[in-house]
């Protein structure tokens, strides 16, 4: 059964939720926006070493507490590892934090244009271990690159498949069918992700949620339908490519919409600054992207 305290938080909280699970393809370009390059690490466990470090740093820094961060999406290794003396589910827990942990092993070859995800048998062993940790819930991450009708049907037939294996193992899931904001079909594959995602919300039990993750519409207020769905629990948002800035726009304009925040939360963090700088230049984002989760601006007619 879900933690009902975390269930309040994520469903009314005042905050955004943080991502920092990129993983094993995407480290070394998170680690090189970070300032550390390549030749910094010889083996694989070097590399994760240091990013374990960067995301240590962020979680410990006293600008990220439960105040304006309602959650974290982590990496497998980062769940597993030790943050301030305890793992690190516990450590968000102890900040106000709400863990999540990324589930999916990266995407297939593209087809009807879209990216499903890969196959996981492990996924139900990945469950009770993150469980058991006091992580909340998941997210798993596809990518719809054109509008193609029944390319994104079999992504979001996907998503919720996966969705319900996550609900059974006591954990909420996050629904991530991330349109590419570059597709020159952007505001058609919004518009078909919208329809597909209702009718498998719509074919849920009663009193099941799931949440939803998705890129910010090409038409502000697309996805009102699903932030007022009672089978929704959050809706929030990912940055796609977007500076923090544009994406904090773009975010401002999408009511009852919140943040999860990658690359635009880290940008500007970078492995030499002092303690001081660094811990300004994540609290300067961490209000930008909190503003823009909760304080909206009215669509122009």
């Amino acid at each position: 059964m879900l933690d009902q305290t975390m269930k309040q938080k994520i469903a009314d909280g005042n905050g955004f939720i943080a991502a920092l699970d990129q993983s094993g393809g995407s480290t070394p370009k998170a680690l090189k926006g970070y300032g550390v390059d390549e030749g910094a690490w010889s083996t694989e466990e070097e590399m994760y070493g240091l990013i374990h470090a960067m995301r240590s740093r962020i979680i410990t820094a006293p600008v990220f507490t439960g105040d304006k961060v309602l959650g974290a999406i982590l990496f497998e290794r980062t769940m597993d590892g030790v943050v301030d003396g305890k793992l690190t589910p516990a450590a968000l827990i102890e900040r106000g934090v709400v863990p999540f942990i990324k589930i999916d092993k990266g995407l297939e070859d593209e087809a009807d244009g879209v990216q499903l995800m890969k196959p996981n048998p492990g996924l139900d062993a990945l469950l009770a271990r993150a469980r058991g940790l006091g992580v909340f819930g998941t997210k798993e991450r596809s990518v719809v690159n054109l509008a193609n009708r029944d390319g994104i049907a079999a992504v979001v037939a996907q998503q919720f498949e996966v969705g319900k294996q996550v609900l059974a193992a006591g954990l909420m899931p996050i629904i991530e069918p991330e349109v590419n904001i570059k597709s020159p079909e952007r505001a058609e594959a919004d518009a078909i992700l919208l329809e597909e995602i209702l009718k498998n919300l719509d074919a849920l039990p009663e009193g099941e949620q799931v949440m939803l993750k998705l890129s910010l519409p090409a038409k502000p207020g697309l996805f009102d339908p699903l932030v007022d769905h009672p089978k929704v629990l959050r809706v929030v948002a990912l940055s796609g490519g977007f500076s923090r800035s544009e994406a904090c726009v773009e975010l401002a304009r999408n009511r009852g919409i919140i943040a999860s925040f990658s690359r635009a939360l880290l940008n500007d963090l970078r492995d030499q600054m002092s303690d001081e700088e660094f811990n300004a230049a994540l609290g300067e984002a961490i209000d930008e992207i909190h503003d823009a989760s909760t304080a909206k601006q009215p669509i122009a007619a």
